[in-house]
């Protein structure tokens, strides 16, 4: 409430939220006026909190429905929840993605390491946008934010210059460059799904291999954790199984359990286990060739790491930066 006063005092005409499953599940929304509703994608996540991914769904979907009403509901067509978020949305709907259901489509996606370029087409209208972002989920992310502008009724023109200006989102897949011949990136995947996105990310760009520093977060949900070890298997080369955040919990137990994803899914042989962080980031870029990505996963932007429930200093962009 207190961002809300200071937004009203400074005479914003917008404010851009992004609303969390449990926030709207304990009712922090209510009052609050919504214009546009989007939705990037619904995969596993929370379910320490909602139990199943139904009730997860449920929470979500009261963005869309007659909880906040909102004027429009922007949906991904290519998500697997996408005709359960529709058959909730009470305002015009406006469907974005690859398929051919879709209001604005995605088409002629072009990935680079350093940016994406793709159009955006409605009948017959189309648009050509860029961005510094990487990979295909953050086209899906820009045409998300494309459609909600041009919803409210912004010109092409403007919604692809905002698009091509934005260069960087903090800790995710932000790329160190201290003149390495491999490419680095730092991101926030605490998830499958983000794992997968940004390991597929970067097999769409690398001109070698992929490889992977990841672990799984202490006192979270621990259904997820072989889910990331699995993830780690199928799509990364190389993996340096590691530490995250343990919380108050035994960091060989989160270990091990990711470990009976990677060995699920038979890539046991590739990988590496190394408790000390700092020391499996080293090892990775020791190993690292010409034209490979290695990507540091969990921690992000974030300054600090919670080891055994004590908060301790921690930039993995300055560490990387300091190793390379």
């Amino acid at each position: 409430l207190k961002f809300f006063r200071q937004a009203r005092q400074a005479k914003a005409d917008f404010v851009v939220l992004e609303v969390s499953s449990q926030a709207l599940q304990q009712h922090k929304l209510v009052g609050i006026p919504v214009e546009v509703a989007i939705m990037t994608n619904l995969t596993q996540d929370h379910l320490d909190y909602h139990g199943t991914m139904e009730r997860y769904a449920e929470a979500k979907a009261r963005l869309f429905n007659n909880y906040t009403t909102p004027n429009y509901c922007i949906l991904n067509v290519d998500d697997n929840w996408y005709d359960f978020f529709l058959l909730e949305a009470v305002g015009q709907v406006v469907g974005y993605g690859q398929s051919a259901d879709s209001t604005e489509r995605i088409q002629f996606v072009k990935n680079a390491p350093d940016g994406s370029s793709w159009g955006l087409r409605n009948g017959d209208k189309s648009m050509a946008l860029q961005t510094h972002l990487a990979g295909l989920f953050n086209v899906y992310n820009a045409s998300a934010a494309a459609t909600a502008g041009l919803a409210l009724g912004l010109k092409p023109e403007v919604v692809a210059e905002g698009i091509a200006a934005l260069t960087l989102v903090p800790g995710r897949m932000e790329t160190i460059d201290k003149g390495q011949d491999f490419t680095v990136w730092v991101d926030f995947a605490i998830t499958p799904d983000a794992l997968e996105k940004v390991l597929t990310a970067g097999h769409e760009t690398a001109k070698g291999k992929v490889r992977v520093v990841f672990g799984a977060t202490g006192d979270r949900d621990k259904v997820k954790r072989p889910l990331m070890g699995e993830v780690a298997a199928k799509l990364a080369d190389a993996i340096y199984l590691t530490d995250d955040e343990t919380y108050t919990e035994d960091p060989d137990t989160i270990r091990q359990a990711v470990y009976q994803g990677v060995k699920k899914a038979k890539g046991t042989k590739k990988t590496k286990v190394i408790p000390d962080r700092q020391e499996a980031i080293k090892t990775a870029f020791k190993d690292a060739k010409k034209g490979d990505i290695v990507i540091l996963a969990g921690i992000g932007h974030e300054d600090t790491r919670n080891m055994g429930g004590k908060s301790i200093p921690w930039d993995e962009r300055e560490i990387a930066k300091s190793l390379l």
